[in-house]
């Protein structure tokens, strides 16, 4: 089988990796610790490396077929970080000629009336969401000059089995369902919202890296219909028979005190936007073209609460 690099070992990149080594590819993952701490899997290589770095990125991309741009710097070190890590993944497939998959997220649209579908213009203004907007928007130049190949996914807030501390419904909300516990969320709880369900994201990594037709333009990954925080909630106690657990909003001057002493949520301020209003992904486009549909929404609650419950 094929040689397959990720970049990153998230959830997402994770996720990317196993399912590919499951196929029977070869798997390297790059990382800078890289294995270090990690209990070997079969088929994937685990090497250490600055992804920052286009040359010796290169170097390790030698001889694959698809390089996954699944690595994020620091939620609070986006806007000095990012470039640097996108111009190295270009640079990577450039040198090398494997076709290079980017994960991406709907920051680059910027505040919306009414569902987000690929043709939007990357219209955002805040610094995360120009960052990533031109991070697609400098390899899609490349791929149009054919000096590289390559496509970006799109996915909403991830959720599901592997997802923790950095999602949404994830590590400050799952245990205290399974608790019974009262939650709170950021902006309005009963705002439609997409969620998308982590194996989907890697099922779309992958099978678009194989799809040449889908190359040069970004694709929503399949989501389905949008929950609001507390039907999610709902659901997830459902599953766990928890329920009926209570929702409520985090006040604004909450999240402001608490952004006094955390980075991550003071770097919240500029996507409060997708909380408080509905933030709803169109992912038809990817389904009229390709495979992959959404996991059903009970198979994935189902899923993520066992996750959860062994963790």
């Amino acid at each position: 089988m094929s040689l397959h690099v990720v970049v990153g070992f998230g959830p997402a990149g994770a996720a990317t990796a196993r399912l590919l080594a499951g196929q029977g590819h070869e798997v390297r993952v790059i990382t800078r610790g890289g294995g270090a701490g990690r209990s070997l899997e079969p088929g994937i290589e685990h090497v250490a490396l600055d992804a920052s770095d286009g040359e010796r990125l290169a170097g390790a991309v030698q001889g694959a077929v698809a390089l996954y741009g699944c690595a994020a710097p620091p939620y609070h070190q986006w806007a000095n970080a990012w470039p640097a890590l996108a111009g190295a993944l270009c640079v990577a497939a450039e040198t090398c000629g494997a076709v290079l998959v980017m994960l991406g997220n709907l920051y680059g649209y910027g505040p919306v009336s009414g569902p987000m579908t690929e043709y939007l213009p990357l219209a955002a203004t805040g610094p995360k969401g120009r960052v990533r907007a031109a991070a697609w928007e400098h390899a899609r130049e490349l791929h149009e000059q054919r000096r590289i190949r390559a496509v970006e996914v799109r996915a909403s807030d991830f959720f599901g089995p592997g997802v923790t501390d950095g999602g949404h419904l994830a590590g400050r909300v799952v245990p205290r369902v399974l608790r019974g516990k009262s939650v709170s969320a950021l902006g309005d709880p009963d705002a439609p919202h997409s969620w998308t369900y982590l194996p989907d994201v890697a099922g779309a990594l992958v099978e678009l890296a194989g799809e040449e037709r889908a190359w040069g333009r970004a694709w929503h990954v399949p989501t389905v219909p949008a929950r609001s925080t507390r039907q999610m909630v709902d659901l997830l106690a459902g599953e766990a028979g928890t329920g009926p657990v209570r929702v409520r909003a985090l006040p604004p001057a909450v999240l402001t005190l608490a952004g006094l002493f955390s980075p991550l949520l003071r770097e919240l301020k500029e996507i409060r936007y997708q909380f408080d209003e509905p933030f709803v992904v169109d992912s038809s486009a990817y389904e009229s073209h390709f495979a992959l549909r959404p996991t059903p929404l009970d198979a994935q609650v189902k899923a993520t609460v066992e996750w959860w419950r062994v963790r």
